[in-house]
């Protein structure tokens, strides 16, 4: 299970981290000869490849959050980003000032989001299915609101973190995303601070 923390300063930070581990190994690597020939080097090299993999799904996980946060006043913040490649699923953890009613669009667009893999005909496949609620709680955040804490998992397509050099687009009710590779820049807001101990719990 891969676990993405999805805190802005944290996340540029560790791609910071990522790159420099790059260059690092490419820079060791480079010094010594026969490198096709060492099965120790062969074996370095792939972990170099699974840095580059691991980028590229967080990059594409940050962008998906983006795109399909609802606008004001159904927007929400979420504090965690889970998934899981073994089953296909992504869990998403936050809070909404907007109740129940955020939840309730947030998950709309979900399962109304497309993902399309390069001109292939058609609208693309669903982003989201077999969505699982998670437990829902009444809390405050920072700043004193209340807030509705939230968590569900569903399941994505193949396509999402598909390794291809076509375009991957992400295709939400209001936009279009391109996230090949992409680097969008995540609105600091995106992102839940601190919050106060749960007042109130409810099932969904």
């Amino acid at each position: 299970v891969v676990f993405c923390a999805v805190v802005l300063g944290g996340q540029l930070a560790f791609e910071l981290k990522q790159d420099s581990d790059i260059k690092s190994k490419y820079g060791e690597l480079s010094q010594i000869s026969d490198l096709d020939k060492t099965v120790t080097l062969q074996q370095q090299l792939g972990q170099i490849d699974r840095l580059h993999s691991d980028k590229k799904i967080n990059s594409r996980l940050l962008s998906l959050i983006s795109a399909i946060n609802p606008p004001a006043p159904n927007n929400v913040q979420i504090s965690m980003a889970r998934l899981n490649p073994k089953e296909k699923t992504i869990t998403l953890e936050g809070s909404a000032v907007n109740g129940f009613a955020a939840l309730e669009v947030l998950k709309k667009t979900l399962t109304s989001t497309k993902v399309k893999k390069g001109n292939a005909e058609g609208d693309g496949v669903s982003l989201a299915s077999d969505m699982k609620a998670g437990e829902t709680t009444f809390g405050e955040n920072a700043e004193g609101k209340k807030v509705l804490r939230f968590a569900f998992t569903f399941t994505y397509p193949d396509d999402l973190f598909a390794h291809s050099k076509e375009t991957i687009s992400i295709i939400t009710p209001t936009s279009k995303t391109n996230v090949t590779d992409s680097r969008l820049g995540v609105p600091e807001s995106l992102f839940s601070r601190s919050e106060s101990t749960e007042q109130k719990k409810e099932n969904q």
